[in-house]
């Protein structure tokens, strides 16, 4: 598995559906460079079971990253169509309508292959024809993409792990927090709190503090 913390995010340009209708067919997370922190995200199929309660999380907090900043895009190795199609579909028929977000339609595998996140892998046979190995899925990765289009953090979980929206805000708050004040964030970090000044006398004040809290 890649790790691309510290790594400008591969580039591509590919289909997506945007507005929850419209197919764009050059989508690309360029546009955001300079202007947006990005959440890109990664799920395994459409019209599955763990994927639409991630899916319709984020959107559930879409004004929660809007306030920070920061834009969500989703990305499957379905079609476009297929991906239109689930966002037409009520959410009490197994849909997920009502999703704004970019729906990324990675179909030639190419995306999760930069991302190092698909679940299976070309090999050549005895005769030297690609053939694949694996399922032609992408595990749930994402990644914070910075301003500046540095990946800062990833998690890939296997497919039935659900992620917490939750935790991935609280991400966006630490990288914004150390960026604006220069600190650093320690363990169980969350926003209004305070961070530490990354030395030998900012890790003992902060422990202190810590100590003193717990009596």
């Amino acid at each position: 598995m890649s790790v691309l913390v510290g790594k400008k995010a591969p580039v591509f340009w590919a289909p997506a559906v945007i507005n929850g209708s419209e197919i764009e067919e050059n989508f690309s997370l360029n546009q955001y460079v300079g202007k947006k922190y990005v959440v890109f995200f990664f799920y395994p199929a459409d019209f599955t079971f763990v994927c639409p309660t991630e899916i319709i999380a984020f959107q559930d907090k879409i004004a929660e990253f809007e306030k920070r900043n920061t834009v969500v895009v989703g990305a499957s190795t379905d079609s476009a169509t297929t991906h239109w199609k689930w966002l037409q579909t009520p959410q009490n028929e197994g849909g997920i309508k009502g999703v704004t977000y970019p729906l990324v339609a990675d179909h030639a595998l190419t995306i999760s292959m930069q991302y190092d996140v698909l679940a299976g892998k070309y090999e050549a046979d005895e005769f030297g024809n690609p053939v694949f190995k694996g399922s032609p899925e992408a595990y749930r990765g994402l990644f914070l993409i910075d301003k500046e289009g540095i990946v800062r953090h990833q998690i890939v979980n296997d497919m039935p792990l659900g992620r917490s929206v939750d935790e991935v805000l609280r991400m966006i708050d630490a990288l914004q927090f150390t960026e604006k004040y220069g600190e650093v964030c320690p363990a169980n970090w969350h926003k209004g709190e305070k961070g530490l000044t990354p030395t030998h006398e900012g890790i003992a004040s902060y422990l202190s503090e810590k100590e003193k809290k717990g009596k």
